[in-house]
Order: structure tokens, then C-alpha cells, then sequence
């Protein structure tokens, strides 16, 4: 009797837990309440900074990685970004002419800014005005088509593509668009899109840094004298710097606090960060000075005031948006952070992919391109691939951009992995150039990038804030299908209300935990073979989709015990923080490589690309789920999730040496694949510009190349022993007068030569650099 007891005891047991769980009501009073109590006590208050910060922005591609099992049918079905016959035709033209007038060492080493003559053209052609409404004269293109005029301007000159960036993403003109008075839109927006107005905006402060709601920038609400009469104002003062276009600027935004002590406005006395329209020559205004980023001429510097008396009316939406600044910021960085480091980083990722991989093939050494060898293929490979992979996030970001969406953390993630990817890229570019690279004149074109780099890395969210901070720190909360709902049930002043709420998301968390964790163990110990793809995918990429499917399922179930173990001190534990944002960011990069590759039309050709690019992303991905396991701080978890994420061992090793080699071999040859990896390049077609002349120099190199081996068979024959002129400079001329070659092939060699001493020449100056004799003045900034 005592044996038929017990399992009825568990039987009972059983029912009663299963019950205790699905009976809301009994849940909720005895489970859900301590928690939800205990939840409400530990979590932190969130400023309205830090909600709108929070709140800001949509949940797009991201969110359904951060789900664990991501519906490929929905990547597929994002529509492919495409420019209309206008927004083709401006590429075509307009930008090209636009990058023929500028002379990149003339504007970085003689004039420190723009030509007159490019700043008239680019403001009488609507450059500056790209993103406005055609009812009020501007180009109104969309997010891609921005993208695409900005990559291809960042192949010529940064200054000229930061100059067409800046009013085009955060800048006056987007904050005047969603959040100013029609009074502001119909007297402003004209006059930017056509360049009577060039606008800059001005929210670093040196005090804060990267932690813009810290600004000690203020205002205070009260009376005073404007245009001769008393009306209600504020009192502004404010010291900026790093603000671009602000020493050129004739209009610009400015943030500040805003507080009204005597009730002017309301009852609250610190109504919060506000923006405002001021004109560059308001009286107390002080703009005109300029920093200098590591030779880079584009317009950037301080702005500061006292004390400055403005009107209500300068609050770009009037005084009602008063207050609303923050959250106006935080949206607009959203959408214009998705577009500008992106592009401009990937032009100049293509522009080394096609100038370095045209040196490679036409500098030879030890009587081979330089680009044949092992060692400099590794680094032509990195710049290929990485090319390929920069260029598909940018184009999907920018798309997301054109479906409505204000992707927060999408935006961080292209802002600081294109950057990064950029880096290395130019790196790697400068390390096959060799002494071209490092000494600076008209003929490199690789210095200046290199010496800019940085800005990229720096500007817009510093990345190591953006990585550490931001990429997980605010992903985890906004794509997190539960621990939003979970802390805004927790902060409603409606307790009971707020009890229900967090009783369903507590459970609905709890339930998609359990899930994704068997999910990771399952697809580990398949080595995810049987996952489902639910989409028409390339047969030699399906794979990548299985695996992603697999590593977005141990993602979200590691992020999630991170989160219950370590709760709010993951924020603090920033360098665990930032390996988690790594294996989310790769897989959206690798979301976007398999996107690109699919609507390029599965191009074969390409395939070298995409194979090693992905590769490369699943492999940094691994090795960011062991920095996470190994430093996870309590072991035993540490030791439950490698088992359950990587039960038999690591999938990915470094990728192949032989997709390398059929990568770089793509760079070195003129071909199709060349062409679409490097397809906004700016290309002079003339010996007088250094990528140009590579251009040449490639073409004459590969019809030189059959008659160059015959002449090193009879060098092997030893025809030219003794002959001083049989040397690496001279020898067609000895083959020549040999007659091993003839003289329609001499005259071929001769053409090589002539531009490969083009391509290998390095600038040299008079003993002072021409100090003396150049004295050339700037052209003022204003003339155009």
C-alpha cells in the first residue's frame, strides 16, 4: 500500500504545480506578485533621457536574430532598394562632375577646404538638399539613393563627401521635416535645399563627450528685446565643439537644457533638452573657427555663446516641442547614422579594393605581381571580402531606412562594423602599397584615407561606447520580445495593471528561454543539419542559413541567462556586454551578405566573396561565444553553456586559404565581379590621376604580360647574360634588339613601362616642401 502511495503523492504534486502555473489568478498571488515586487525594488528609475533613448527608433531585421529563430521568408521579402531613372541620372552625372572638381591634395595640402568652384556646384545642384521635399525645391530622394551619392563622393575626397553628408543626415533640415512649424519649414527648407542656407548642428559638448544628455549647455526661459520688441525668449549659453560645418555654417541647430525658474512656460522648472534654429549671425553667436581632424578639410569646429537672448520661436516645432530634443535627436541619429559613416567608409573600401588590387597586378617584384604572392593575397582578400560584406550592410540599412523604419541598433551596428571593417581594409591597402603609401603627395591615393580613418571610428558614437554600450546594452532591451514589456510593467503606477502585464511577459519569458535553450542543444548536436530554411535560398549558401538559425537560437538563450544571472550588472560588465553585441552584429552582417548575394541574382562568380566574407562573420561570432563562455563569472553556468551551445566541439575554423586565393584573384583582374564590388568608384580614366593611371596601367599589364614571358624564357635561355640593360627596368629594349620580341610587342612594352612608372612614382618636394615659393592663399569659404 506504502508503493501505491507515493506515486500518487507525485501525481497530486504534479497536478497541483501544473495547475499552480496555468491558473493566472493562483499564479500571479503566489508566484508573480514576490517577484514583480523584488523586480520593482531592484530596478533601476529610468530618466526620460534614458527612456526616450530606449524608446527611440524601430526594432527591424535585429529583432528577429535576437528571437532565436529567424523567419528567412521575411529577409527575402525586404524589397530590394533601387534608384529611380532621376536618382541614376544625378549619379551619373552630377556626382561625377562633382568629384572632377575636386582635387583631393589640392583641397588637403594647398587650399584647406573645397574649390569655390565645387562648394557653387554642389549647392546650385541640390546636393546640400538631397533628403528634402520637392515642394519646397529639394531633390526628395530616398535613404538609398542618399547612400549611394555619398559612397561614390568618398572615393574622390572625404572633404567633399562630408560637405554633402552632414546637411543630408543630422542636420537641421531632418529635424525641420518631422518635428518644425509649417512657419519654419516654408522659410528654411528652400533656402537649404537650393544652399542659400548651409547648415550645421551643434550638440558635443567637451564636458560630455559621447553622453550627450549630459551637456551643461543651458537656457533659461524669460523676457527680452528681439527685432525691437520685448517677447518671450531664452537666455542661451553654450560651448560646442567637433561640429561639423559650423565654421561655414549660416544656419545651425543647437541642444541645450532648457529650465524655466519663474514658471514662464508651465510648472516644471527643468523642461529638458531642447533644440533650437539659430542663425549663424545672431547677435552673442561665435562660429567661424575651425579644428583640424588629421588633415581631413572638411569644415568642423567650436561654436559657443553667452548669455544669448533668442526668441521661443528659434525651438525648431515652436515652444510646445520645447523639451522634446532628446528624443527628436535620438530618432534623426537613428536614420542619419544608418546612411552617412556607412557609405562613406564603404567608398572608401571600394576605392582601395579597386586602386590596391590594380597595384597589385601592376607592381611586380622578384619577377612577379606583388599580388600573387601568398602573404599579399591574405591582405587582398580581407579587402575584397570585407568590401563585398560593407557594401551589402550599407545598401539593406539604407533600405530599411526607405520602409519607414528608424533602426536604432541596425544603425549602430553598420556604424561601428563598417568603420571597423573600413580600418582594416586601408591597413591592409597601405601594407601592399608599401613606400607608395607612406609618402604623401598627388600621386598617393591611399594617405589620406589612412590618416582619416580614425574620424569614421570617433564620430557619431565613439565605437568602443558604441560596441561596448550600446550595440547589446540597448539591443537586448528593444529586441528582446519580453524585457521591455517586463520593465514597463514593472514602472506602471497602475501596480495592479502592472501585475498582470508582468505575469504575462515573466511567463512568456520564461517559456521562450527554455525554448531557445533546447533549440541551441538540439541544433548543436545536429550541427544544425535539419534546421529549417524556410525560403528559396542558394543551394551553395543554404547552409549558412542552418547555421545562423543555429547560432541565433544559442545567442538568444546565452543572452538571456546572462541577463538572469547577472541581471543589471551586465551594463557594467562592458566587455562581456560587447561580446554579445559582436555575435549579434555578425549575424546581421551575414543576414545582409546573403541578401546581397540573392538579389545580385546568385552571381557564381561572386560566390568567392560571400563564401569567405560569411565565413569570416561566423568565425568572429564563435569566437565571441567563447569570450563570453571563458569570462562568464560564475563557472559552472560557463560550464552549461559551452555544453549546451557547442556540444561536440567548435564548427568554424579560419576561413579557407583557397576561397582567399579565387578572392583575391578577383581584385587583380579586370572583370565583371571587379566592377560590381567596386561599382560607385570614381574613375578618371586619365594618366594625370593616380587611380586613373592604375586603370590604364592594369589594362596595358595584362596585354603585356604573354610578351614579358617570352622574354623571361630567353632570359632563362641566357640570351641576355653580360648585358647591363637586361635589368627588371630595360629589359624589353634588350629583347628588342634581340629579336625575341617584336616591335608591335616592344611598342606594347613600351606603353606598360610608361604607365607602370606612373603608378610606382613617388612625389618628391624642394628641401622645405615648397613653403617658400607655394604661398598660395586659401579661396574663402564664402566666395561660392
Amino acid at each position: 500500500m506504502f508503493n501505491s502511495i507515493i506515486p500518487l503523492l507525485g501525481l497530486v504534486t504534479l497536478v497541483a504545480l501544473v495547475g499552480l502555473v496555468i491558473v493566472r489568478p493562483v499564479r500571479r498571488a503566489i508566484i508573480t506578485r514576490p517577484i514583480f515586487s523584488t523586480y520593482r525594488k531592484v530596478l533601476p528609475q529610468m530618466s526620460d533621457t534614458e527612456r526616450d533613448a530606449l524608446e527611440a527608433g524601430t526594432v527591424w531585421w535585429e529583432g528577429e536574430l535576437f528571437r532565436g529563430k529567424p523567419d528567412w521568408q521575411k529577409l527575402h521579402a525586404y524589397p530590394q532598394p533601387k534608384l529611380t531613372p532621376a536618382e541614376q541620372s544625378f549619379l551619373d552625372n552630377e556626382c561625377e562632375e562633382a568629384c572632377r572638381l575636386v582635387d583631393d591634395w589640392k583641397v588637403t595640402h594647398e587650399l584647406y577646404d573645397l574649390p569655390n568652384e565645387a562648394w557653387r556646384y554642389i549647392k546650385d545642384k541640390g546636393f546640400l538638399g538631397m533628403i528634402i521635399p520637392k515642394k519646397y525645391g529639394g531633390l526628395e530622394f530616398s535613404a538609398y539613393a542618399h547612400s549611394q551619392v555619398v559612397t561614390k563622393l568618398s572615393t574622390r575626397s572625404s572633404a567633399l563627401s562630408v560637405s554633402v553628408m552632414v546637411p543630408n543626415s543630422l542636420g537641421p533640415a531632418e529635424l525641420l521635416l518631422h518635428y518644425g512649424t509649417d512657419a519654419q519649414k516654408n522659410h528654411y527648407l528652400p533656402r537649404l535645399a537650393k544652399g542659400i542656407e548651409v547648415p550645421a548642428f551643434a550638440l558635443t559638448s567637451p564636458w560630455a563627450g559621447s553622453d550627450a544628455a549630459s551637456i551643461p549647455d543651458a537656457g533659461v526661459v524669460c523676457k527680452g528685446m528681439y527685432q525691437g520688441k520685448e517677447v518671450l525668449g531664452m537666455r542661451v549659453s553654450w560651448d560646442k565643439r567637433y561640429i561639423t560645418l559650423a565654421p561655414v555654417c549660416t544656419v545651425f541647430g543647437l541642444a541645450f537644457h532648457l529650465y524655466d525658474p519663474d514658471g514662464l512656460l508651465g510648472d516644471k522648472k527643468h523642461i529638458g533638452i531642447t533644440c533650437a534654429l539659430v542663425p549663424y549671425d545672431h547677435p552673442g553667436v561665435d562660429t567661424g573657427r575651425r579644428h583640424f581632424p588629421l588633415n581631413a578639410m572638411f569644415m568642423n569646429g567650436p561654436t559657443r555663446g553667452k548669455d544669448v537672448f533668442m526668441p521661443l520661436d528659434f525651438i525648431i516645432g515652436g515652444p510646445e516641442k520645447a523639451g522634446h530634443g532628446w528624443r527628436m535627436l535620438m530618432e534623426c541619429l537613428a536614420a542619419g547614422r544608418s546612411i552617412s559613416l556607412p557609405s562613406s567608409n564603404t567608398g572608401m573600401a571600394q576605392m582601395t579594393a579597386r586602386a590596391v588590387g590594380g597595384y597589385a597586378r601592376v607592381r611586380s617584384q622578384f619577377k612577379m605581381a606583388v599580388g600573387k604572392f601568398e602573404g599579399v593575397e591574405e591582405a587582398l582578400t580581407r579587402i575584397g571580402a570585407y568590401t563585398y560584406m560593407m557594401d551589402a550592410v550599407r545598401k539593406m540599412t539604407a533600405g530599411a531606412v526607405d520602409l519607414g523604419e528608424k533602426p536604432s541598433v541596425v544603425s549602430a551596428i553598420a556604424k561601428y562594423h563598417v568603420t571597423e571593417r573600413a580600418r582594416q581594409v586601408v591597413n591592409d591597402g597601405m601594407d601592399v602599397i608599401g613606400g607608395k603609401g607612406i609618402c604623401l603627395g598627388p600621386s598617393n591615393f591611399m594617405g589620406r584615407a589612412y590618416q582619416q580613418v580614425p574620424i569614421g571610428i570617433t564620430v557619431e558614437g565613439a565605437n568602443i561606447l558604441t560596441r561596448s554600450l550600446i550595440i547589446f546594452g540597448q539591443g537586448a532591451i528593444r529586441c528582446h520580445p519580453y524585457l521591455l514589456p517586463e520593465m514597463q510593467a514593472a514602472q506602471n503606477p497602475d501596480q495592479k495593471r502592472g501585475l498582470v502585464d508582468f505575469d504575462k511577459a515573466l511567463f512568456g519569458h520564461i517559456g521562450f528561454t527554455i525554448k531557445n535553450g533546447l533549440r541551441a542543444l538540439w541544433l548543436g548536436m545536429t550541427g544544425s543539419h535539419f534546421a529549417s530554411v524556410n525560403v528559396d535560398a542558394a543551394p551553395e549558401m543554404r547552409r549558412y542559413y542552418q547555421q545562423l538559425t543555429r547560432f541565433s537560437a544559442a545567442f538568444a538563450f546565452m543572452s538571456d541567462i546572462s541577463l538572469l544571472v547577472l541581471g543589471g550588472s551586465v551594463k557594467r560588465r562592458e566587455k562581456l556586454s560587447a561580446r554579445l553585441g559582436d555575435i549579434l552584429a555578425q549575424m546581421y552582417l551575414i543576414s545582409c551578405t546573403l541578401k546581397r548575394y540573392e538579389e545580385e541574382g546568385r552571381k557564381k562568380e561572386d560566390a568567392a566573396l560571400a563564401h569567405w566574407a560569411i565565413w569570416d562573420a561566423m568565425y568572429k561570432a564563435q569566437e565571441a561565444f567563447d569570450g563570453v563562455i571563458a569570462n562568464f563569472p560564475i563557472r559552472f553556468i560557463a560550464a552549461f553553456l559551452h555544453r549546451s551551445i557547442f556540444p561536440w566541439g567548435h564548427p568554424y575554423v579560419v576561413p579557407s586559404d583557397d576561397v582567399g586565393h579565387q578572392v583575391a584573384k578577383l581584385l587583380i583582374s579586370p572583370s565583371a565581379s571587379r566592377d560590381r564590388l567596386t561599382a560607385e568608384c570614381f574613375l578618371p580614366l586619365v594618366e594625370t590621376e593616380p587611380v586613373g593611371a592604375i586603370e590604364l596601367a592594369l589594362k596595358a599589364t595584362l596585354l603585356a604580360e604573354p610578351i614579358e614571358a617570352k622574354i623571361r624564357a630567353a632570359e632563362k635561355e641566357g640570351r641576355f647574360d653580360n648585358n647591363p640593360l637586361a635589368n627588371v627596368r630595360d629589359i624589353a629594349i634588350v629583347a628588342f634588339e634581340a629579336g625575341v620580341i617584336s616591335a608591335a610587342d616592344y611598342e606594347i612594352m613600351k606603353q606598360r613601362n610608361h604607365l607602370r612608372d606612373i603608378v610606382v612614382h613617388v612625389d618628391d618636394f624642394p628641401f622645405d616642401y615648397g613653403v617658400a615659393t607655394a604661398n598660395k592663399p586659401a579661396e574663402s569659404r564664402m566666395a561660392a
